[in-house]
């Protein structure tokens, strides 16, 4: 049993947190471990009353889970973020002395950094998960945010090489990825987990969905949406996620457009917590009208309704060098509602799992003929539902795959080795 703090850049609130973070927390503590969750929180005296923050923390101390919160700043980018690395790293130095921590488990590089330095200024040295997640810095130059080969990039990568060599374990999300960072480990099982010379464990953790968020999800289900939503007859073809960025805007509304022209019928289902006037612009000029169509925001709890209602899914990311480490939760969602998924080529394991299961389709290339193409391939698959679901539970269940993995790193680290 390990005593673990879990240091996290976003807030308690989040979606990422309540979907990506908690669940996995929840599954450690299956294995009797005692765990911390440090969140930063954004405009945390305005968004958050005394009495709601011990509202909050009660009810996670009833799971078994700690919660400490500090606020996180905006601007100016880099000069906030710096500071809130120094508030985190005395925070993370202060529990680690009181809590007598053994694991320090840091998602992502900003967290990562503050256990690190935190570790750096203290006589005990609990052991550090780098849950490394994606290529951090290679995402924002490939989405724009930072230039190629500028200052802040090249100062990052050197942060990032000192914490690859400081962390004692790593999860990463894909195993295109773990061939990058840890080539040595070609010659390696996934049972044995070490990634490198010096034997350190890493898991392949693919971004998992709680199946019993899709308990509710069958034919009585997908009939009431259907009818809700007044698609009754029609095909139905979905989109989750943001626009801008990695992720291709355009070219998803001309692969709904492409899907109109083929049939008419189409419904385009999008369900987004970006602005809808940029898709909505799109899908009009592509024909679509207002009984063609729905984009809208709704809670995570409420998507598995929503894509009951659908019959084929679209995912279409920047096929970037950064984005072989990504594996989207949108997929995973898709397939545990039975919904086969056009996607295209080298992100992540995405191309491997298609070709294996034959769960969707991969395009050719960003055009139309490619479009039409994928789409008529797509019919020619027929009724994959249960296949698409069972390929859900086989890879992406959170108990079975997430949480099995997660404790197990934990148990790697901690077995037979004392914290100093």
């Amino acid at each position: 049993m390990a005593r673990s703090l879990y240091i996290c850049y976003f807030g308690l609130r989040e979606p990422l947190v309540q979907t990506q973070v908690l669940p996995y927390l929840r599954e450690l503590k299956k294995d009797g471990h005692e765990l911390t969750l440090l969140t930063f929180e954004p405009e945390f005296s305005k968004r958050w009353s005394s009495e709601q923050v011990r509202e909050e923390r009660l009810k996670l101390e009833n799971e078994g889970i700690g919660w400490t919160a500090l606020a996180y700043h905006r601007r100016p980018s880099a000069v906030a973020t710096a500071y809130d690395i120094f508030r985190g790293a005395l925070a993370v130095r202060g529990l680690i002395r009181s809590e007598n921590l053994d694991i320090l488990h840091a998602r992502v590089h900003v967290p990562a950094l503050m256990g690190a330095l935190a570790r750096s200024f203290t006589r005990r040295k609990p052991k550090m998960i780098f849950d490394i997640r994606g290529f951090f810095p290679e995402e924002y130059t490939d989405a724009g945010i930072w230039p190629e080969n500028g200052l802040l990039y090249r100062s990052v990568k050197r942060i990032e090489k000192w914490l690859m060599k400081e962390a004692d374990g790593f999860v990463i999300l894909t195993e295109k990825a773990k061939t990058i960072l840890f080539p040595e480990s070609a010659d390696k099982s996934p049972v044995e987990g070490c990634g490198d010379k010096f034997n350190r464990p890493v898991e392949v953790i693919p971004c998992c969905v709680d199946f019993r968020r899709f308990d509710s999800v069958n034919v009585d289900t997908r009939n009431l949406m259907r009818k809700r939503l007044g698609v009754d007859g029609r095909r139905v073809v979905t989109y989750v996620g943001s626009f801008g960025g990695w992720y291709m805007t355009n070219e998803t509304a001309d692969l709904l457009g492409a899907a109109r022209e083929k049939d008419s019928s189409v419904f385009a289902l999008v369900l987004s917590q970006s602005p809808p006037e940029v898709m909505e612009r799109l899908l009009r000029e592509r024909g679509f009208s207002d009984r063609d169509l729905l984009i809208t925001r709704v809670p995570a709890g409420e998507i598995p309704a929503y894509l009951s209602a659908a019959d084929a899914a679209v995912s279409l990311i920047k096929p970037c060098y950064s984005k072989q480490s990504s594996s989207p939760t949108k997929n995973a969602e898709y397939l545990a509602c039975g919904l086969p998924i056009v996607a295209n080529p080298g992100i992540g394991d995405v191309d491997e799992l298609i070709i294996r299961t034959g769960t969707g389709i991969l395009l050719d290339g960003f055009d139309h003929e490619s479009y039409v193409s994928a789409l008529e391939k797509l019919e020619m698959l027929g009724d994959v539902n249960e296949i698409c679901r069972k390929t859900a539970y086989d890879e992406f269940d959170l108990g079975r795959v997430g949480g099995e993995r997660y404790r197990r790193l934990y148990r790697k680290l901690m077995d037979g080795r004392e914290v100093k």
